[in-house]
């Protein structure tokens, strides 16, 4: 099944020591569910694609949003094609049902954006009354 279509207006090809294929002006990536239908989106000024590795750095303005509308940004980060996960140690900003969460020190996620585990999180976050104490 598709898991991913990539476009990009520019590609580089390099079969050195280290085969990968560079992204130096721009591209977009649609991610695709188990039904074939799109669940995400991503898009960068930059990334490399490391063949051997089934990973892809991203670089510059990259953005993930899923259907859901939630959104990931961050300066630098990595999609692990195997593991269906993005991740950085780089400062990111998460948006969730318009509440906004700064990562000082990265993030590991699914592809998706389902399910994010950020490192030193701060921000205001509304939490329902069951949550609050008494």
């Amino acid at each position: 099944t598709l898991k991913a279509k990539l476009w990009a207006p520019y590609m580089i090809r390099s079969s050195s020591d280290t085969i990968y294929v560079e992204f130096p002006r721009t591209l977009h990536v649609n991610f695709f569910d188990s039904l074939g239908n799109v669940d995400s989106h991503l898009d960068a000024n930059y990334g490399k694609y490391y063949e051997n590795l089934n990973k892809v750095y991203l670089r510059d303005s990259v953005l993930v949003f899923n259907m859901q509308g939630d959104s990931l940004r961050s300066p630098d980060l990595w999609w692990d094609q195997n593991k269906q996960i993005f991740y950085t140690d780089k400062k990111v900003w998460i948006k969730r049902q318009g509440t906004v969460i700064n990562g000082q020190n990265g993030m590991e996620s699914k592809q998706d954006l389902s399910d994010i585990h950020i490192m030193q999180a701060s921000g205001l976050v509304d939490l329902p009354d069951s949550l609050n104490p008494q």
